[in-house]
């Protein structure tokens, strides 16, 4: 005769909370057991259950020459209808500055190479599109510009995780279209 059933013959106080926790126990295990399936599914499958990480996200909130706050947030964490998604690419911190007849925008780019960043002005001019990879870090931010700039004025530089591009604005009297020679 077992322990057990030895012991079962007199009326026990915790015969009750051990039958509860053999129940959560084995519930548990069925839980792990369909969890460790997820891992078996075929590829596309696992795709939609794929974790990103590291999880980054910040924001800065900083006064306008208007006197408003202005809140500007930065990282990898967007929200979509109020609900947080994660994507793999990364939004930068930028700063956008006016000197004279320049436009400069400031991005923090760290852990990229030089050779990953590609920039770009937009069709109308008015848009800066940064882009950087790298195989650990990816970065992807659209920048509203002040101004019309004209691309071929254009200046990069990168040093220390910063990026800095200077922009020449395009005056109302200034041709938006350029002419290129054909030789």
């Amino acid at each position: 005769m077992s322990w057990w059933t030895r012991r079962r013959k007199y009326y026990d106080p915790f015969d009750e909370l051990f039958k509860e926790l053999d129940e959560i126990f084995y519930r548990f295990l069925r839980e792990f057991e369909l969890f460790s399936r997820e891992f078996e599914r075929p590829e596309e499958i696992k795709r939609e259950f794929r974790i990103i990480g590291p999880y980054v996200y910040g924001f800065r909130i900083t006064i306008g020459p208007d006197g408003k706050p202005h809140i500007e947030e930065f990282g990898n964490v967007r929200r979509v209808g109020g609900k947080p998604i994660i994507s793999e690419e990364r939004e930068p911190l930028v700063d956008v500055f006016e000197e004279g007849n320049d436009v400069v925008v400031i991005a923090e780019l760290p852990g990229v190479d030089k050779d990953k960043i590609k920039v770009k002005v937009s069709d109308d001019r008015r848009k800066l599109i940064i882009k950087a990879s790298n195989k650990q870090r990816k970065y992807y931010k659209e920048v509203e510009l002040p101004a019309e700039v004209d691309p071929r004025s254009a200046k990069a530089s990168y040093k220390n995780g910063v990026l800095e591009v200077r922009l020449k604005k395009i005056s109302q009297k200034e041709e938006k279209g350029f002419e290129i020679k054909v030789e």
